[in-house]
């Protein structure tokens, strides 16, 4: 299927999320929020304007931006498949430093894509300051492979394969998010779209030609020694609070544990074998030797591990609301 990552929400009963949080807490101003929406959906999608309602009946008078590439919502969605992630991330940055009522800092929420956007603008940026983080299903060490392949699925591989053989190229890196294979989609069933996410495809399989080309992820991973920012690590250290929300039944993100830093080991050699080998966050050597400030970050106890019992970005009250209760509009004096 088309990688997209539109929200989909489970019902919640809103007068259940108006109680004590109003009346105990109705002298303080709940600090702000920011979301950043994920693959194929834009920052005024119904689902996203849901959500965001919830979450005011949660704490009363908060402020929400939704971040967007284009005020234009077909155009924003656009986005979200074509255009240079790191541009992307640069305008993001002037567009919340433009917003008065985030001068004080704010908490953000990334979902799938856009959690990884957030945290590059977390690394290059981070002024205003995000307080805590939490991003659902991101893919923060990349995706390896297109979804739904399985061992006997013919097309799907032949996808893969093409697809590997073209998303390094230097103007796909450059102009490209989602990579769709238009000559593969021709031989494919509708409910099938061969596609890849070209800034953030990390294949293990040619490991080496993804730090050559890649401009995006080896960047914000600080992946590659000859430009290795040590800012990057000093301000991701400074969050509160990094939340990292993995869906158990993903289907999309592969590995779905990206989601908790999580890869696929390099096969021994270029042939797809020991692809189902995971390497998990504490024994990255982005976490051993703390590229990214990610490890210090743990060793302070700010790194939080949760996960939902769903497909990617379909989120359930149970999920979402601890945690938005939890790191989302911490209180200060009016």
């Amino acid at each position: 299927m088309l990688y997209r990552s539109i929200l989909v929400l489970a019902s919640v009963t809103i007068g259940a999320l108006a109680g004590p949080t109003q009346d105990v807490l109705s002298f303080s101003k709940p600090r702000p929020l920011v979301i950043w929406h994920g693959l194929g959906d834009s920052y005024a999608s119904d689902g996203l304007v849901q959500f965001q309602s919830y979450i005011a009946q949660m704490h009363p008078g908060i402020f929400i931006h939704s971040i967007y590439i284009d005020q234009d919502v077909k155009e924003d969605q656009r986005a979200t498949y074509y255009g240079n992630v790191d541009d992307q991330v640069e305008q993001v940055a002037e567009q919340l430093k433009a917003v008065p009522e985030l001068s004080g800092g704010f908490d953000a929420m990334g979902f799938s894509q856009g959690g990884q956007f957030l945290r590059a603008y977390v690394e290059r940026h981070n002024d205003p300051p995000i307080r805590n983080l939490i991003t659902f299903g991101s893919q923060h060490m990349g995706i390896a492979g297109i979804p739904g392949c399985g061992p006997f699925d013919v097309l799907c591989q032949l996808a893969r394969k093409a697809t590997r053989v073209g998303v390094y190229n230097g103007w796909v890196q450059q102009n490209i998010i989602q990579v769709l294979l238009p000559l593969l989609f021709l031989l494919c069933t509708p409910s099938f779209y061969p596609s890849a996410q070209a800034q953030y495809y990390r294949d293990p399989v040619q490991l080496q030609t993804y730090l050559a080309a890649n401009h995006f992820l080896t960047s914000i991973n600080n992946e590659l020694p000859a430009t290795r920012n040590a800012t990057y690590a000093a301000r991701l250290a400074t969050l509160d609070a990094l939340v990292l929300v993995l869906f158990e039944r993903d289907s999309t993100v592969i590995p779905k544990e990206s989601a908790w830093f999580g890869s696929y080991t390099p096969p021994s050699d270029s042939r797809e074998g020991d692809e189902e080998s995971l390497v998990s966050m504490r024994e990255q050597p982005l976490y051993t030797e703390d590229w990214i400030g990610l490890r210090a970050l743990d060793e302070r106890g700010r790194v939080v591990f949760a996960s939902c019992d769903s497909e990617h970005m379909h989120l359930t009250a149970e999920c979402w609301q601890p945690l938005v209760e939890k790191y989302v509009g911490s209180r200060k004096s009016s």
